[in-house]
């Protein structure tokens, strides 16, 4: 399977997931997550795996699903870089944006590989007005 395979079916691992133990299988043990500040996450943050569950746990209580579509994607030796859309259903209410409504953010991903795992990810989220 080629990475940019890998990629789709982690985001799609990421749509449907009902355990973090799912996203195991496509994590390098040394993951590296950064996700650079936007709206939601105002200062640079960099998880680890302890820290990905952590977050995934988090991200359970504020959603009740999201879903991911590739706009673009491109692969260069071992980093795909995926253009996406994301649209997330809410389970408490952000902003002006009620329980039930739906976030949308564009994302830029950049997946960098070791031994056909993530190693290194790094996320680029512009989000529309929470209004």
């Amino acid at each position: 399977m080629d990475l940019l395979n890998i990629v789709k079916n982690f985001l799609k691992a990421l749509q449907n997931r009902t355990s973090f133990e799912e996203l195991l299988p496509f994590y390098h043990p040394d993951i590296e997550q950064i996700e650079f500040p936007n709206t939601l996450t105002t200062n640079k943050t960099i998880r680890h795996l302890e820290d990905l569950k952590i977050a995934e746990k988090k991200g359970k209580g504020v959603l009740q699903k999201e879903q991911y579509e590739i706009v673009k994607a491109y692969t260069f030796e071992s980093t795909v870089i995926v253009e996406a859309i994301w649209t997330g259903t809410l389970a408490i209410p952000i902003g002006q944006l009620n329980k039930g409504d739906n976030m949308k953010a564009y994302f830029a991903q950049f997946y960098e590989f070791k031994d056909r795992k993530i190693i290194k990810q790094r996320n680029y989220d512009c989000f529309e007005p929470f209004k």
